[in-house]
């Protein structure tokens, strides 16, 4: 038995909570989609109601690495570099005696790529040099942006010294097999390993979702989500494709669940499941997420090992803002000051105490926006802008009320009850709290109109 844990932190991207069949939920319960995290949640902790604050991959991937709201780094869009100066969790835990590995998408290692200047940065489909990788030391593998040097079948990433490692098979299989041949390595020293995979995120240069071969046909006969029924957007087309994404990440779990317990560290090993964010196929916007709804932000959260294990359901909120911390608590780290969030073993150690009343969330690229998700609602307002640049700034002085849902009695946020006359007093209130987030966190006080 290691004196400290290894932790395993294993990180999808655009995967929808409901996908996963634990959470009980059509959609991933009709396949039975996900049996190796279903075991991990058998054994471990599910998180209800886990939600990510930044519904965009290269932002939710900056707080993830320093805990810190991505408006305070710089990186509130994506081709935002991680800051250099910034010491990210696996500075914290090579400092604590870890090793540190990386494996798949990255995502923070360019910078106004798009239009070049002085500051630009472009390693889209580049070697990442060692200075723009986070702090991760010991093993390395990945692409900055895996969409751009892959497609479902085929593609390349680069390892620790800048060699390109290609592969022909699946991509999800063959970001799993680099994290195999880390794992295999002889190690004197407790691992932190993070694993970054793309799927179930669609390809953006054929504008569609990759699943493995049969997916049109295996999971032809969907359950239709009760965010998607009689809507637009691209589901019908797209969901067999974006299931067969899912099902290979379960496949791939199960292989390095199965890696774990050949080795004997299954038990000494510390797991985490979570996305960056989820996927609402065009429904609520032009694109994919980057929206409030809660199949934008909802994102299924599984911890096993240590102080999770014992088949726990938390359903108190949790943020993408508390992974930081719940990570280095979890390898004994004390949490640093700068670091935003709360760990989520606080939701273990004193059951039925919230960590958050509500969880605040940032929105860019489609807009400029702020929102709350309480238990009870979801309340968004967004900057009246006049150009697509400007959606593209961390911030906003003046915000106008869009959504406010009551999630009681509309699960699936079908009914928007802004500018309802009838639900002011709400909308004050939810104001004042989502004022003082934004003051606390941005240092600003933007003025929020009535709708």
């Amino acid at each position: 038995m290691l004196s400290k844990p290894n932790v395993l932190f294993i990180f999808s991207d655009q995967q929808r909570w409901d996908t996963v069949s634990c959470y009980g939920e059509p959609l991933g319960k009709h396949f039975q989609l996900t049996p190796h995290l279903d075991q991990l949640a058998a054994e471990g902790t599910r998180f209800e109601n886990a939600m990510t604050c930044q519904p965009v991959c290269g932002p939710a991937r900056a707080c993830i690495q320093t805990g810190k709201y991505p408006t305070s780094i710089g990186c509130e869009v994506n081709d935002r570099m991680l800051p250099l100066d910034e010491k990210g969790i696996a500075s914290w835990f090579h400092e604590y005696g870890y090793e540190t590995a990386y494996v798949g998408k990255w995502h923070l290692a360019s910078h106004r790529s798009f239009r070049p200047g002085p500051d630009s940065v472009d390693h889209k489909i580049t070697a990442i040099p060692e200075p723009y990788r986070g702090g991760y030391r010991d093993f390395w593998i990945a692409s900055d942006v895996l969409e751009y040097t892959s497609h479902g079948y085929g593609g390349y990433l680069y390892d620790g010294d800048n060699k390109k490692r290609e592969f022909t098979g699946y991509r999800a299989d063959a970001v799993t097999d680099f994290a195999l041949e880390y794992l295999r390595k002889p190690k004197d020293k407790p691992f932190f390993l993070f694993l970054s995979y793309i799927e179930p995120h669609h390809q953006n240069d054929r504008n569609c979702f990759e699943g493995p071969e049969g997916s049109k046909e295996r999971f032809r006969d969907f359950p239709v989500p009760g965010d998607l029924e009689g809507t637009q957007g691209d589901w019908r087309e797209q969901l067999p494709d974006y299931l067969g994404c899912c099902k290979s990440l379960d496949d791939n779990v199960g292989r390095l669940m199965e890696e774990l317990k050949r080795q004997g560290i299954y038990e000494d090993t510390i797991i985490f499941y979570t996305s960056d964010h989820g996927s609402h196929f065009c429904t609520r916007n032009s694109e994919y997420k980057r929206s409030c709804h809660d199949d934008s932000i909802h994102v299924p959260f599984l911890a096993r090992g240590g102080i999770f294990n014992g088949g726990r359901v938390i359903t108190e909120l949790t943020s993408l803002i508390d992974i930081a911390p719940t990570l280095l608590y979890a390898a004994g780290i004390p949490k640093p000051e700068e670091m935003r969030g709360v760990p989520m073993q606080r939701l273990i150690e004193h059951p039925g105490e919230p960590i958050h009343p509500e969880v605040f969330i940032q929105i860019s690229e489609s807009c400029i926006g702020r929102a709350l998700r309480t238990p009870e609602w979801t309340y968004c307002v967004e900057a009246p802008i006049s150009s697509r640049e400007e959606t593209c700034l961390p911030n906003a002085p003046v915000y106008v009320e869009k959504y406010l849902y009551h999630l009681p009695s509309d699960p699936y946020q079908r009914h928007n009850l802004c500018g309802d006359p009838a639900y002011r007093e709400v909308c004050d209130s939810l104001r004042e709290t989502l004022l003082s987030y934004i003051a606390k966190e941005e240092g600003l006080h933007p003025e929020i109109r009535e709708s």
